[in-house]
């Protein structure tokens, strides 16, 4: 498969990824958008035969961070958007599903980042724990204790929410 079409393939999985780091959607556009742009740029890098998402998962992550950094030094943005409602739905159904991810976003949002990229690597992208940590760069044990907390933060805050 040419590189550009495995790249196709995983960026839904690379948005819901930058999702998880950015807590907003505009800016894990913004992050997911960077991220493929770097991977083009940089395609000669990446190793044919190893886990092309790996290398995608790592590159938005390094991204994210050096947004991180940079912001501290800008002050804080706060988007005009920010205060606008959407219109919601009338079917009760979706209603609730539509509460029950609001709840799960909220409490994600509320992790360390730490813990939000363990949790989005190995819950919700589905990473063994030895790839988790070797795109996060951490040691086994750091990603498992990560995990963890992460874990019980969302058990704690999710049973609050019921």
């Amino acid at each position: 498969m040419a590189f550009e079409q495995e790249l196709l393939a995983i960026v839904p999985r690379l948005r819901r990824f930058a999702r998880g780091l950015a807590r907003d959607a505009a800016d894990a556009d913004d992050l997911c958008q960077a991220a493929i742009e770097r991977a083009l740029k940089s395609r000669d890098q990446w190793q044919a035969g190893t886990r092309l998402d790996s290398w995608m998962y790592r590159i938005a992550r390094n991204i994210w961070i050096d947004n991180l950094r940079a912001s501290g030094r800008r002050g804080i943005h706060a988007d005009i958007d920010d205060g606008v409602t959407q219109i919601a739905d009338n079917s009760h159904v979706r209603m609730e599903a539509s509460m029950e991810l609001n709840d799960v976003d909220r409490a994600m949002q509320k992790l360390p980042a730490e813990q939000r990229e363990a949790v989005m690597l190995v819950l919700v992208e589905g990473y063994a724990y030895k790839e988790a940590a070797e795109i996060l760069e951490v040691p086994m044990g750091t990603l498992t204790s990560r995990l963890a907390r992460g874990r019980e933060a969302l058990i704690r805050e999710l049973g609050e929410a019921a």
